[in-house]
């Protein structure tokens, strides 16, 4: 059976700057990780999101931090689900208060997969025949398409005359773009977490995704990975179902920490990065894909400007998935089934300077249950004498 063995740290995770949530015999704190020294923010700040809502979240790591005898390295091996030491530190989502947003239909591959789900009704067996006529009427290189522009709008224009316009391609090429919220703030599992699949669903996936953190003042202060697990027969079924889609239990995963913007590492180095994902079954079953975050069709800092801003502000700030590069449809069972997952996947998202992001499938029901929210961490603070704020 396969196992979680491919967690792994940023390949220069000694020279940079990170924010992570480390789960402790006393409860959760948050962690900054400078030059491969760990600082606990915890006693200054009493959250992630309050840390990250000072006006320079790095600097304060040397002003307020304590310095904390951390192996973060050792922190992450115990982060494994099944081989976890509750008496040893282990790694979280890496963000606690701020709202959990994501972007939908932002590539042209996941955009036209979208229109092929909404043509199946949700029917997998119907999507290889889908996407041949799909791609026989628009193609499947719309990557020059400036989403809002002219071109745009005369596509658009074309595609209605043929009956072919789609709520899906509104959103991937038209100005607004779609963000929903995925998951309450506090319900994202970790690396080495199980994540969830709903039992009511036979057409699932994982969507790996480059997640950018925002403060409450609109700025981009890092980045880091994220699995938006997603069921595709059921939003399949209605676009009014996305909620019962996306958020489920243990159905959001982030990590393995956050990387906060430096000098050397920038919103640009982002975007130029390759995601790459793996999954394996333990039926045997092997898929690998690769996919650039940079082709994504529109401007990072537009989608967050479409986020936050005077018309809708977030106090404690906000993370975005960006959306992902690929939708697998590697057939796993029957010619034209398509992918979907199964009890037991192990799915490895990752990219050299954000690490990799390792979490194994299981059913909603059979995942933990989703008890420690935002109440009982304040309970926990004032417990320890910490500020909640």
């Amino acid at each position: 059976m396969p196992r979680l063995d491919g967690m792994a740290l940023p390949e220069d995770w000694r020279d940079g700057c990170f924010a992570a949530r480390v789960m402790t015999k006393e409860g959760p704190s948050a962690v900054a990780v400078l030059r491969g020294a760990a600082f606990d923010m915890t006693p200054a700040f009493g959250t992630v999101s309050a840390w990250l809502n000072e006006a320079d979240p790095v600097a304060a790591i040397r002003a307020r931090g304590v310095p904390l005898p951390l192996d973060l390295a050792a922190a992450l091996a115990n982060s494994a689900h099944h081989r976890r030491n509750a008496e040893k530190p282990w790694l979280l989502a890496p963000v606690d208060l701020q709202a959990v947003k994501a972007c939908g239909v932002t590539y042209v591959r996941s955009m036209l997969e979208r229109v092929i789900e909404e043509r199946c009704r949700g029917d997998a067996s119907q999507a290889e025949a889908v996407r041949d006529e799909v791609r026989g009427i628009i193609g499947d290189d719309l990557s020059a398409v400036q989403p809002g522009s002219a071109e745009a709008t005369r596509l658009k224009a074309a595609l209605v005359a043929k009956g072919w316009w789609s709520q899906y391609l509104e959103v991937g090429i038209g100005p607004d773009a779609e963000i929903f919220s995925k998951c309450p703030p506090m319900a994202s599992v970790g690396p080495g977490a199980l994540i969830g699949v709903h039992p009511i669903s036979h057409w699932s996936n994982p969507e790996p995704e480059a997640v950018l953190a925002v403060n409450a003042r609109g700025e981009i202060l890092g980045a880091m990975l994220g699995n938006d697990v997603n069921l595709r027969d059921v939003e399949g079924r209605s676009a009014l179902l996305l909620g019962r889609a996306k958020d489920n239990n243990a159905s959001c995963a982030l990590g393995p920490v956050l990387r906060l913007f430096e000098p050397d590492f920038a919103l640009e180095d982002v975007r130029d990065a390759e995601l790459s994902l793996s999954i394996d079954g333990a039926d045997g079953f092997r898929l690998e894909e690769t996919g650039p975050i940079g082709a994504i069709s529109r401007g990072l800092r537009d989608i967050v400007g479409q986020l936050i801003g005077p018309h809708h502000q977030y106090p404690d700030g906000a993370v975005l998935f960006l959306g992902t590069p690929f939708s697998p449809s590697k057939d796993r069972g029957a010619p034209g089934q398509g992918f979907t997952h199964k009890p037991g996947d192990i799915v490895r998202i990752a990219t050299p300077r954000l690490g990799a992001l390792v979490n194994e499938v299981a059913r909603t029901d059979a995942c933990p249950p989703w008890t420690f929210g935002t109440g009982a961490l304040f309970a926990n603070l004032a417990q320890r004498g910490l500020p909640r704020r």
